[in-house]
């Protein structure tokens, strides 16, 4: 939620934190349909209303508790090694991490539920997506001003576009993982697209094994 509701008494952190938690365990484990306030509530070991009178509904939990997370990982939003495609390859796997262990089913939920209803929507943008695309951008563009990188601004953002787009793709389809492998494509994917001097090296890197050199006869 964007703001600590101010209805009931002031809420415990530690019960709070229960509860944010175990929305996102939960979900993961048994998917955003199966996800009920009751079962929030058992797991986070408080009451029921405890977990009303601070969150309307199980979709407002979660964006608290996508929120939350995304603050306490805010270290690995934003990474500055000096080399921008280090930095992409840097947010690119603790993003997709996250989203394996944690995070991809109540994702997944969220946006379904999104599709029909604004409000939600914008939250989830403001709350969620929308941070991630502005650090990978914020990457890009100082790679851009470094010099790393050659691209146009209109091409920063289709690059996002292409990094999480990827994602969701893969995410909803499930016909391919979003693991490290990913990242490591996305990260030679991008430096070919932005025009970086690296992405010879960034491709070489991915590229599938070289067979054995063939024999000759004599």
């Amino acid at each position: 939620m964007d703001e600590t509701p101010s209805r009931g008494r002031p809420r415990s952190e530690t019960a709070r934190r229960a509860v944010l938690d175990a929305a996102l365990r939960l979900c993961q484990d048994g998917g955003y349909q199966a996800l009920t306030m009751k079962g929030i509530a058992e797991s986070a070991g408080v009451g029921r209303q405890t977990v009303y009178r601070w969150w309307p509904a199980k979709q407002d939990v979660l964006i608290d508790a996508l929120r939350d997370l995304g603050l306490r990982e805010a270290e690995h939003l934003d990474p500055d090694s000096g080399d921008t495609l280090r930095d992409v390859r840097s947010l690119m796997d603790a993003t997709f991490a996250l989203t394996r262990q944690l995070t991809g089913k109540a994702l997944i939920g969220l946006m379904a539920e999104a599709q029909h209803d604004p409000g939600l929507s914008d939250r989830l943008q403001t709350t969620v997506i929308g941070p991630r695309r502005q650090a990978l951008r914020t990457i890009l563009a100082r790679g851009v001003a470094r010099g790393e990188l050659t691209a146009e601004d209109w091409a920063l953002d289709l690059a996002v576009d292409f990094a999480f787009g990827t994602m969701w793709y893969r995410l909803i389809s499930h016909h391919a993982p979003v693991d490290a492998r990913l990242a490591e494509q996305i990260t030679a994917g991008l430096a070919t697209l932005l025009g970086s001097a690296a992405a010879d090296g960034a491709r070489a890197a991915v590229s599938p094994p070289a067979g054995p050199p063939p024999t000759t006869a004599g």
